[in-house]
C-alpha cells in the first residue's frame, strides 16, 4: 500500500502552518534544525504548543538572532496588513535587508542541508513566485523584488517544507480544496480582494472556495507549497491513518480552528497495478555536464525514476538513451523539461502498469544514532530493508568512520531491533 500525505486546508494554508503541521505529525525537530542550520543565516526556530478554538496544535516562528526580533510570516507585497495566520506586517524594524534576489536565495539554498533534488525543487519554488510577480506587474523576472517572500521566515518555511516532505517520503500527496477566506487586503498597490493577486496566480488549477470568513487565509508560501506538491485535490482519500499533525496560525478565530491539518497513512485499498508513463529520447549532441542537473530537475518535478543507457545511434555515433518514469499527470511537465533542458527534438512515451511493494520509513536506534530504514513488504511480510544512505553518510562524517562500517552497523541494528 502506498504512503499518502493529505493536506486538509479547511482553514487555508501558510508556509509556517505547513511546517508546523509536519513537525506535529512526527518530523524530528533536530533533523529540521540540522537542514536549516546550514543555510548560513543567523536564526532560531521557535516551536511551541498552542490552542486554536479548542484544538491543540504546533506553532512555528522564526527569531532573527542578529536583530533580536521574532518574525511573523509576511506576505509578498506589503507591510500594511495583517494576515489571518498572524502574518503581521507591523514589525518594529526595517526589512530592506531582506529583499533578496532570486540569485541570493539560490545561494542560500545551495548551502542548506537539502538533498540535490531538494535544492533543485526549492529553487524552482522561488522561481515560481518570481514568475507570478513578474506576470502580475508586467516586468522581466530579473527586475522583480520579492520583498517578504524573500525574508528570512519565508525562506525557512519553504526550505523547511521541502526537507520535511522529502523526509516523510510520501508516494502520493493529496490536498483538499483550499479555503481562501474573504474580504479585502491592503497591499503596496492598494486595496485588493482576497486572495491577493500573487496568491491567486499560484493557485491556478487548484480548486478553491471561501467559507465566508472575512480574513486572508492563504499566503503566497502556502499557495506555492500546496499547489506544487499536491498531485490531486479532493476529499480525504481512503487510507489507514498513521500520523496526524496540526499546524497553527497566529490568530485564534472563535469557533473556527485556525489550523492546517496533515494526515499521513497508507492507501486502504489499492489496485493490483498502478499506471505510470515512460518517456524516452536519445541524444548524441549534448554537453555531458548537463546530464547531471537534468536528473535533478526531472526528479524535483515529480519523476519517479530517471536513468541513462549508452546506445549506438545512426551514423555510428555513441549516444545516451534518457528514460523517465513518471505519474501520468506529470507527463507534460516531463516533456517540457526534456525539450528545454536537452537538445532533443522529439520524445516518445507509453503508458505502463507497475506493481510495487508496500513501503514505509522506520527509524532504528543504532550505537551511532538514529538511522532511517526504507522497509518494503508484501501482504504483511517484510521483504527488504535498507538504511537511508544520507543518514549513514552523515553519521560516518560525524563519527569519522568508513561509510561501509556505518552501513554494516545499521544493518546489524535492524536485525537486532
Amino acid at each position: 500500500m502506498a504512503r499518502v500525505l493529505y493536506f486538509d486546508c479547511f482553514s487555508g494554508a501558510a508556509g509556517d502552518m505547513i511546517l508546523a503541521a509536519l513537525l506535529d505529525a512526527g518530523l524530528p525537530l533536530e533533523a529540521l534544525k540540522g537542514a536549516l542550520g546550514s543555510l548560513g543565516v543567523d536564526h532560531e526556530l521557535v516551536v511551541e504548543r498552542v490552542m486554536r478554538a479548542g484544538i491543540a496544535a504546533t506553532h512555528v516562528s522564526v527569531r532573527d538572532k542578529g536583530q533580536g526580533h521574532t518574525h511573523s510570516h509576511a506576505h509578498a507585497h506589503s507591510h500594511d496588513h495583517d494576515h489571518a495566520h498572524g502574518h503581521s506586517q507591523t514589525h518594529a524594524h526595517s526589512h530592506h535587508h531582506e529583499h533578496r534576489t532570486l540569485a541570493e536565495i539560490a545561494g542560500l539554498i545551495d548551502r542548506s542541508g537539502l538533498s540535490a533534488a531538494g535544492k533543485t525543487r526549492a529553487k524552482a519554488l522561488f522561481r515560481r513566485i518570481g514568475e507570478a510577480e513578474a506576470a502580475i506587474h508586467n516586468m522581466p523576472i530579473e527586475q522583480v523584488h520579492l520583498h517578504e517572500v524573500a525574508a528570512l521566515d519565508s525562506i525557512i518555511d519553504i526550505v523547511g517544507a521541502v526537507f520535511a516532505l522529502e523526509w516523510f517520503a510520501a508516494d502520493e500527496i493529496v490536498s483538499s480544496p483550499v479555503n481562501v477566506g474573504g474580504g479585502t487586503v491592503q497591499i503596496a498597490h492598494g486595496t485588493f480582494p482576497v486572495p491577493a493577486p500573487a496568491t491567486l496566480r499560484l493557485l491556478t488549477g487548484v480548486p478553491v472556495y471561501s467559507s465566508g470568513l472575512q480574513a486572508e487565509l492563504v499566503t503566497p508560501t502556502g499557495a506555492l507549497i500546496v499547489s506544487d506538491y499536491a498531485s490531486s485535490f479532493g476529499p480525504l482519500p481512503s487510507m489507514v491513518t498513521h500520523h496526524i499533525g496540526y499546524g497553527a496560525g497566529t490568530k485564534d478565530f472563535p469557533g473556527v480552528p485556525n489550523v492546517l491539518r496533515v494526515v499521513i497513512g497508507k492507501r486502504a485499498h489499492e489496485a493490483a497495478g498502478t499506471s505510470i508513463v515512460q518517456v524516452e529520447c536519445e541524444i548524441d549532441d549534448m554537453n555531458p555536464q548537463l546530464f547531471g542537473p537534468l536528473i535533478d530537475r526531472l526528479l524535483a518535478a515529480g519523476a519517479l525514476d530517471v536513468f541513462y543507457t549508452p546506445v549506438q545511434m545512426k551514423k555510428n555515433r555513441p549516444g545516451i538513451l534518457i528514460t523517465v518514469l513518471a505519474p501520468p499527470d506529470a507527463r507534460e511537465t516531463v516533456f517540457g523539461i526534456l525539450f528545454t533542458e536537452t537538445t532533443t527534438i522529439g520524445v516518445r512515451y507509453q503508458t505502463m502498469t507497475r506493481e510495487v511493494l508496500d513501503r514505509e520509513v522506520v527509524t532504528v536506534e543504532t550505537p551511532l544514532g538514529e538511522i532511517r530504514f526504507k522497509v518494503a513488504s508484501r501482504r504483511g511480510r517484510v521483504l527488504n530493508a535498507a538504511p537511508e544512505f544520507d543518514d549513514c553518510s552523515r553519521l560516518a562524517a560525524e563519527k569519522g568512520l568508513p561509510l561501509k562500517e556505518v552501513h554494516a552497523l545499521a544493518l546489524a541494528a535492524w536485525m537486532k531491533r
